[in-house]
């Protein structure tokens, strides 16, 4: 992941036609923006865009916002290059998304990519197209439009942003300044991947970052303008709701690691009751619990697309170097406290097990750079 300072593009050339973007028979960038009970914002927005030449055209989605938003949507219409997509009912942020990149994917295939922006205000015409520039220059990386989280900023956004990344840092690597912004920019050939995510909600655009790191997408961010409009109340994001959606993407994580030490502690306390000899009882609950947390890992936790052979001699090799060092702290708790046998290995277990984690998710199964290339 790299960052792009604000003098990186240059922001008197972005309402201007990159030529990367008409490179290999590519047209310019279309903005998407997903909306739900709009303000009134959105149409000073949508008209500043449309009259730049740096954009391919403008694609609205009205997630279900009825008869009130009616005819500002029908407004929409009557302008040049504005397509408006309408959902019969609220989906969420993530379905409207995906109907919206579909559409793009469908309708101009050979575009440079699309630039999502959210429809309260947040985002400046000036920074979308920034954005743009940057990703006809980064065609193949994920654009992030990131902002400053000063004392300024509501709590709730701090708090939100803040909390995401230490977990996103712990849990996949990504150190990010701003997981939650709603500025994009996506490279054509990501859309596929993208929708195939099961997520609908806000959660997509988290399913999104994760999603780079399981193919080894760069991912580029650029500075933009921290904007909140009557301290970000038109937000249709709920801060207990939404960040609980969000967060639970990472209990995949947490719960197999947990089913796998169940299994782990089970086999290894029904071998010592039958054959209470350490060294042997732990080879056999690692061997048991190892296939299981393999084969979980790679399909349903890491969502590991690496090759199975090498994957898993790396992670044979970690389960060896795991469990000598696990019986070497058993072997040290018996002899040192008064601690059993059972209980030793539960703190030996616990102890080893964010090493086990990164050790998994950065080498066993860590998404193979060489094959995007």
């Amino acid at each position: 992941m790299r960052r792009i300072g604000s003098h990186g593009i240059d922001a008197a050339a972005v309402n201007q036609v990159s030529p990367a973007c008409t490179k290999n028979g590519q047209t310019r960038p279309l903005v998407l923006i997903p909306a739900y009970l709009p303000e009134p914002q959105l149409g000073s927005l949508v008209k500043q865009l449309a009259s730049s030449a740096a954009i391919g055209g403008i694609v609205i989605v009205d997630d279900g916002s009825g008869l009130p938003s009616r005819g500002a949507f029908t407004a929409f219409t009557n302008s040049e290059h504005v397509y408006v997509l309408t959902h019969a009912v609220n989906l969420g942020k993530g379905a409207a998304l995906k109907t919206g990149l579909n559409f793009v994917a469908c309708a101009f295939p050979n575009s440079a990519g699309i630039v999502t922006a959210d429809a309260d205000g947040q985002h400046s015409p000036e920074d979308i197209l920034r954005v743009a520039a940057a990703l006809c220059e980064h065609p193949d990386s994920l654009v992030l439009g990131t902002r400053s989280f000063n004392r300024t900023a509501p709590y709730r956004s701090r708090f939100g942003n803040r909390m995401t990344r230490v977990i996103m840092r712990a849990v996949t690597g990504q150190n990010l300044q701003d997981t939650q912004t709603g500025l994009r920019g996506i490279p054509m050939d990501f859309v596929p991947e993208l929708l195939r995510l099961r997520s609908t909600a806000y959660d997509f655009e988290l399913d999104m970052l994760l999603a780079c790191q399981k193919t080894a997408r760069e991912m580029y961010e650029v500075p933009i303008s921290t904007i909140y409009i009557d301290g970000n109340r038109s937000s249709h994001f709920d801060p207990l709701r939404d960040s609980m959606r969000i967060y639970f993407v990472f209990v995949r994580f947490a719960a197999a690691s947990l089913l796998t030490a169940a299994i782990d502690n089970g086999v290894f306390i029904l071998s010592m009751h039958f054959w209470p000899h350490i060294a042997a009882c732990q080879a056999v609950s690692r061997l048991v619990a190892g296939w299981f947390q393999f084969t979980v890992g790679k399909r349903s936790v890491f969502r590991s697309n690496v090759r199975v052979a090498p994957a898993l001699a790396k992670y044979w090799t970690l389960v060896v170097l795991s469990g000598t060092l696990s019986f070497v702290l058993i072997r040290f708790f018996l002899r040192y406290t008064s601690t059993g046998v059972v209980s030793a290995k539960l703190v030996a277990e616990t102890m080893l097990f964010l090493v086990n984690f990164v050790a998994q998710r950065d080498v066993v199964f860590a998404p193979n750079r060489e094959r995007r290339a």
